[in-house]
């Protein structure tokens, strides 16, 4: 299916690893012009050397924290200044906190807040503009089922998520005007950077991949997602092809979820 997307620019946070290095390798590999952003420039621009080197498009790797406005601010600049437009907006940066809801601080909550949903606040005010300015567009942010069916101990990002589906189907209506389409992809289950980090913390034997495969045989499918496979779903839901789906709370979980 060609999805034609040919020439779009996309802004990816997060972008440096795992799920959000695999949607940016994805849709350059539908022959968008990519953005990533993460904290880390070493591991950035090792990221968006690989991505050209695979897909031969180009890539702009522009270090910023989606906690810091003025960096935001820098990142989307650079990417319009370079690329002339944005097009789409993946509000992907985040990671998982849960804990004893009595023992978690003011902080805890706060940081992860503003990580997570303030952060996806920040980038889509700073691209609504450029999209606008070019006639539409498309904003997915990344959730977790855990925001419609929060367990025990999910605390705060079950709090952070459920805030960002909110705010998916409250922009989805705000924005229809512009035509800007705005979904959330919740996913679950696929390998990360962050699954790959507890792998080294808890010094678990044999290889990463069996690591993998051990986690996965607890799943329905019996195995995890693989980040491509979320970019596959991203990419359909940017394209035309899904121009009559938005305010939608997709799982991409391998049916783990009791929740639709």
């Amino acid at each position: 299916m060609d999805l034609a997307l040919t020439g779009k620019v996309a802004v990816i946070t997060g972008g440096s690893e795992g799920i959000g290095k695999g949607i940016a390798l994805r849709l350059s590999e539908e022959g968008v012009k990519v953005a990533i952003c993460a904290r880390r420039d070493d591991v950035l621009q090792q990221a968006a050397q690989e991505i050209r080197d695979k897909t031969g498009n180009d890539v702009l790797a522009v270090s910023a924290d989606v906690t810091k406005a003025e960096t935001l601010e820098n990142f989307i600049n650079q990417t319009a200044e370079r690329f002339g437009r944005i097009d789409i907006l993946i509000n992907n940066a985040g990671r998982s906190a849960g804990g004893n809801f009595e023992s978690l601080t003011d902080e805890a909550w706060y940081e992860d807040l503003d990580l997570k949903l303030m952060g996806a606040v920040r980038c889509s005010r700073l691209a609504i503009p450029h999209m606008r300015a070019g006639g539409g567009g498309r904003i997915i942010n990344i959730t977790h089922p855990g925001g419609k069916q929060p367990g025990a101990g999910s605390c705060p990002t079950s709090v952070s998520r459920a805030a960002g589906i909110a705010m998916t189907k409250a922009l989805s209506k705000e924005l229809l005007p512009d035509k800007i389409l705005v979904n959330t992809v919740c996913l679950t289950s696929i390998k990360s950077a962050q699954g790959e980090r507890a792998w080294k913390a808890e010094g678990s034997p044999g290889t990463l991949e069996e690591y993998w495969e051990a986690r996965g045989g607890e799943h329905p499918l019996g195995r995890l997602g693989e980040p491509t496979e979320v970019g596959d779903l991203v990419a359909f839901l940017v394209s035309d092809r899904a121009s009559y789906i938005t305010g939608t709370a997709i799982n991409i979980d391998g049916g783990l979820s009791a929740v639709v």
